[in-house]
């Protein structure tokens, strides 16, 4: 292994560059549904490049800490969002675009309930839960052509619990 990385907690702040943090906090934007219900309003920014938003289910198999994280993977023509259908924590590994390579990962675990929006074209790992079941409903660009690019590491990185 090249490098240890450590995980930090998700935030807002941290995962700014990379994306949108899904998550209930505050107040709502509004009370709807006879005053039962809190909307928390377009929390994603979703962008696509010649194609539609589309909705899919994924369901990964569950990981554990310490990972080995020998790829990382990018989508250049849309967003990508991911919302856990369970209130387990995930791991989410991001990394800046150095000239069309990524640059060093940064490793962050979801607080149970969080979600992410990966910017389009941001490097990120594989869909890493770490507890079963991995079940997540998944929003991104449906449309022709590959909207996909990976990059493989020459040393892997062991992702590590901070």
């Amino acid at each position: 292994m090249s490098a240890c990385i450590t995980t930090a907690p998700l935030t807002a702040e941290a995962f700014s560059p990379f994306g949108d943090v899904l998550e209930v906090t505050g107040d709502p934007d509004k009370i709807i549904n006879q005053g039962q219900c809190g909307r928390y309003h377009d929390l994603a920014r979703l962008d696509f490049v010649d194609g539609r938003a589309g909705i899919s289910l994924f369901n990964a198999n569950p990981r554990a800490l310490p990972y080995v994280l020998d790829m990382v993977e990018r989508h250049p023509e849309g967003s990508q969002a991911f919302i856990p259908m369970t209130y387990q924590p995930f791991l989410v590994i991001v990394a800046a675009d150095e000239g069309g390579r990524p640059g060093q990962p940064k490793a962050f675990v979801t607080k149970p309930g969080q979600g992410v929006n990966y910017f389009r074209g941001t490097w990120h790992g594989v869909l890493t839960p770490l507890h079963g079941p991995g079940l997540f409903a998944v929003i991104d660009r449906i449309g022709e052509g590959s909207n996909l690019e990976e990059y493989w590491f020459e040393t892997p990185f062991e992702v590590a619990e901070g």
